[in-house]
């Protein structure tokens, strides 16, 4: 199977190259490379490499920036969706796009099935639920959630910078989603896109948690690791203390159980994923 994705120099991208299966030949385009807001380089590339599976990595995901870029936003996560798929039914390749929880409005308590209608609060979100519409149907689409990994910009590598300088941190403790690391992430959209998926499926590690309870978890790990050398004061406070552009949904579990059944397996929770991350780097 020969597979392009986009975004190669994103969190995502770098965890997909890392994760390649054997039997798969990559083709990875940065954005500098290939820049999916410019069709005819897309449709160009498409054709050049006629891949069997597009994957696309890239994304604009400044949520609170979105607000105030909202046609760069959808431009992004949108429009340009719609030009890889396309490309992508042009030469017989299946598209494989990353969609987001924020397409919910979070008013549930119990974790969002596949086939609950979305109600996005936020630019970033109607962005995202955009990609999604634009993909098509032949599409397969995988939402997930509060993705991280040891490098890059994501809410571990922030944190772990705040706790290194500053003694006290606080953090919202009223939005519950789940973690996910982006390697088990990498790997299961590798396992789904050389399957018969088509439709959307969501995919995060199992559990649930605020990110207060993530920051916590962070601290607690990293300390354990090695990574921290003293101990921050992390203060838990609401949505309202926090000044933000976006709104964010209050509650964006998502149900997975769909996923794990086309899986064969179910991801680790959360926590064990970070424990793994944090152990196995520190070893390395």
């Amino acid at each position: 199977m020969k597979a392009l994705v986009t975004g190669a120099n994103g969190q995502l991208g770098r965890a997909l190259a890392a994760a390649i299966p054997s039997g798969i030949e990559l083709i990875a385009y940065d954005r500098e490379a290939l820049d999916i807001t410019d069709p005819a380089a897309v449709v160009a590339a498409v054709e050049a490499q006629q891949p069997d599976v597009i994957v696309n990595g890239a994304a604009y995901t400044a949520v609170d920036r979105a607000e105030d870029e909202p046609a760069r936003a959808m431009l992004i996560n949108g429009q340009a969706v719609e030009t890889l798929a396309h490309a992508a039914r042009a030469v017989g390749a299946r598209l494989v796009h990353i969609s987001t929880d924020f397409v919910f409005d979070g008013k549930r308590s119990a974790p969002y099935p596949p086939n609950a209608i979305p109600a996005p609060l936020s630019v970033y979100g109607c962005s995202n639920l955009a990609g999604e519409v634009a993909a098509g149907q032949d599409a397969l689409i995988i939402r997930t959630s509060w993705v991280y990994s040891a490098t890059g910009h994501n809410f571990f590598t922030k944190m772990l910078g705040l706790m290194t300088q500053q003694r006290d941190v606080r953090v919202v403790n009223d939005q519950i989603g789940t973690p996910c690391f982006a390697p088990g992430l990498a790997a299961a959209i590798w396992q789904l896109a050389a399957s018969n998926a088509q439709g959307i499926l969501h995919y995060a590690d199992s559990g649930e948690a605020s990110w207060y309870d993530f920051a916590v978890a962070i601290q607690e790990e990293a300390l354990a690791a090695g990574y921290l050398r003293q101990e921050s004061k992390i203060a838990p406070i609401r949505t309202g203390e926090y000044p933000a552009r976006a709104v964010r949904p209050a509650y964006s579990v998502l149900d997975k159980d769909s996923t794990w059944a086309a899986l064969g397996y179910q991801a680790p929770h959360w926590r064990d994923q970070l424990k793994t991350m944090l152990r196995g780097a520190s070893d390395g």
